[in-house]
């Protein structure tokens, strides 16, 4: 049964960077602008719409701490090791994006209804919210920072000012707080663009893979930000779980997402800003790959939990 989960999950996320690849090949697009359109024009609908239907609660709380807490612990892994090798700001930056966030939405989130039914699902879209909060924030910072040399901190934090996906995000939760009721008209329209954004920024990444030299591709950083996003992760997020006041099934969940490969939207963001496209978007299709092997150990491991 779990692995149906993954083998479906797989599936459904290659035919669709499939669809992004071969067209690249074909047709030959220009990727930055249609990154440019996903950014600013989808993902501040589908931030508003998940936000904006979400039922908040205590959770959130010890969940959002725990989602913090963990990409910031492995961003400071990669800076120790960035200053020990001796890499660059760039390839720091592009390093973190294809190691601190997950992909624990298209993937992660099929693949726990599959393996804990309902009510996983419940806690999987919880953290799957407040993880693309963290990535449109602290992801678009990092992308940014990593976009020259000389990037400033005040240039970084800038850009993450002007995502929209931001405010998508605050208005929804302002309107659900406040219990604002829009004309179902209206919220026919922003699902309609929300739900596009997922696939489009996966053909977006099927497109960038298609651009792939595999020899100029740093074979060490690579095999390290696999380590992290895949084995380290989950480590991390099982300590976690031996101290967080959560139940067993949430403790399941938190080590089973911690260890999904590495987050489509920031193969975006490294596009957008330049940051390591190619090193950022190999990490994604090479961890989604090795998930395969990795997911069915994690899965086994929490169910003596």
């Amino acid at each position: 049964m779990i692995l149906n989960g993954i083998f479906h999950s797989l599936n459904s996320n290659f035919f669709i960077f499939g669809i992004g690849f071969v067209g690249q090949k074909v047709m030959g697009f220009d990727i930055k602008p249609l990154s440019r359109m996903a950014i600013y024009l989808m993902t501040p609908f589908l931030a508003f719409r998940i936000f904006y239907e979400i039922e908040f609660n205590l959770d959130y709380v010890i969940m959002t701490f725990y989602t913090i807490a963990l990409a910031f612990i492995l961003i400071g892994i990669i800076y120790i090791i960035a200053r020990i090798r001796g890499y660059s700001n760039k390839k720091t930056c592009g390093m973190i994006l294809a190691s601190a966030f997950m992909n624990n939405g298209n993937y992660g989130t099929p693949l726990i209804l599959f393996a804990f039914g309902e009510a996983g699902m419940k806690y999987a879209v919880i953290l799957m919210v407040i993880q693309q909060l963290l990535m449109c924030t602290v992801g678009v910072y990092y992308a940014a920072k990593g976009a020259s040399e000389s990037a400033s901190i005040k240039t970084a934090i800038n850009e993450v000012i002007r995502v929209p996906i931001v405010y998508g995000a605050l208005i929804g939760i302002i309107f659900h707080l406040f219990h604002v009721r829009l004309d179902e008209t209206v919220m026919d329209a922003v699902s309609m663009v929300g739900n596009a954004a997922i696939p489009t920024i996966m053909i977006i990444l099927g497109m960038q893979l298609a651009k792939i030299s595999v020899k100029q591709l740093s074979k060490g950083p690579l095999t390290l930000s696999l380590f992290l996003r895949l084995i380290l992760s989950p480590a991390i997020a099982w300590v976690f779980t031996l101290f967080l006041p959560v139940d067993d099934l949430l403790k399941q969940i938190m080590i089973v997402l911690a260890a999904m490969p590495s987050a489509a939207n920031t193969t975006m963001y490294a596009v957008q800003y330049g940051t390591e496209p190619e090193f950022v978007s190999s990490a994604t299709l090479i961890s989604t790959l090795l998930s395969l092997i990795t997911l069915p150990f994690i899965l086994y491991g929490v169910s003596f939990l």
